[in-house]
C-alpha cells in the first residue's frame, strides 16, 4: 500500500476524537490512504464516528496512560473550558498536563511529527490564565524532540457541537452569533474558523512538514475551508 507520492504509508495516533476538531480529524484520517493505521485514544466510547479496518480505539483514562501505540504522526485535539472543568487547576490538567503527557509518550514510542490544537493568543507570559496555559503547552511540546511540530491557533471554532454530548458553552455561542454577521469586516486572524478546516490544515501540514515548528492562525487555517 503506497500513497500518491510513493511514500510508505504512515501510522497516526489521535487523542481528542470526541471533540469538535478531533471528530473531523478522525473522519479525515479514516479516509486518508496515506495512513495504514489510525490509533485512537479516548476517554469515552466514540459515537457517530466512522469505523474502518485500519482503526483501533483504546478507551480509558488518558492521564493514567503509561504508554501509547507506536505511530509516526500524532494529532492532539484535547481541550476543555474552565467552566466545564470546574476550576483553573482542572483546566490546566487537561489543556497542559494531559497534552504534554501524551505528546511525550508518543515521542518515546517513536513518533516524529506532532500536530496540536492550541488557541489564538497563546502566550506563556500572558496575564490571561487561558492564554498562558495554552502558551505553556506550546512551549513544552516543542522541547520533546519532534522533528516537526504544527500548532493550530484558531480563534473561535465553528461546527456542530450539539451531537458531541458536551456541556453547553453559552459564551462561545454568544460570541459566534455576534461575530457571524461581522465576519467580512473582521481581520482574518479573528474570524471564526470551521473545525473541519482546522483538521484539514493539521493533516496537510504534516503531509509535507517543515522542520521545527509551524504556527497556523485562523487566517492560515481558513484557507483549508474547502
Amino acid at each position: 500500500m503506497q500513497d500518491v507520492q510513493g511514500a510508505a504509508p504512515r501510522r497516526a495516533l489521535l487523542a481528542g476524537a470526541t471533540g469538535l476538531v478531533g471528530r473531523e480529524l478522525l473522519r479525515l484520517l479514516a479516509a486518508d490512504s496515506r495512513y495504514a493505521e489510525v490509533h485512537v485514544l479516548a476517554r469515552r466510547p466514540l459515537t457517530d464516528q466512522p469505523v474502518v479496518r485500519k482503526m483501533s480505539v483504546e478507551i480509558g483514562p488518558l492521564a493514567g496512560a503509561s504508554s501509547v501505540p507506536a505511530a509516526d504522526d500524532v494529532y492532539l485535539a484535547l481541550g476543555t473550558t474552565i467552566r466545564a472543568a470546574g476550576s483553573q487547576e482542572a483546566f490546566r490538567r487537561v489543556d497542559l498536563d494531559l497534552v504534554v503527557h501524551l505528546a511525550r509518550l508518543a515521542r518515546i514510542a517513536g513518533a516524529t511529527r506532532l500536530a496540536v490544537v492550541s488557541a489564538l493568543g497563546a502566550d506563556p507570559a500572558s496575564r490571561v490564565f487561558y492564554n498562558r496555559v495554552k502558551g505553556e503547552m506550546e512551549a513544552a511540546v516543542q522541547t520533546l524532540g519532534y522533528r516537526s511540530v504544527v500548532i493550530a491557533r484558531p480563534s473561535l471554532l465553528s461546527g456542530d457541537r450539539a451531537t458531541l454530548e458536551q456541556k453547553p458553552r453559552p459564551g462561545e455561542r454568544a460570541a459566534l452569533a455576534l461575530l457571524a454577521p461581522l465576519g467580512q469586516w473582521l481581520p482574518s486572524v479573528w474570524r471564526p474558523v470551521p473545525a473541519r478546516a482546522v483538521a484539514r490544515a493539521m493533516i496537510e501540514s504534516l503531509r509535507k512538514p517543515a522542520p521545527g515548528s509551524t504556527l497556523l492562525d485562523s487566517r492560515a487555517l481558513g484557507q483549508f475551508d474547502l
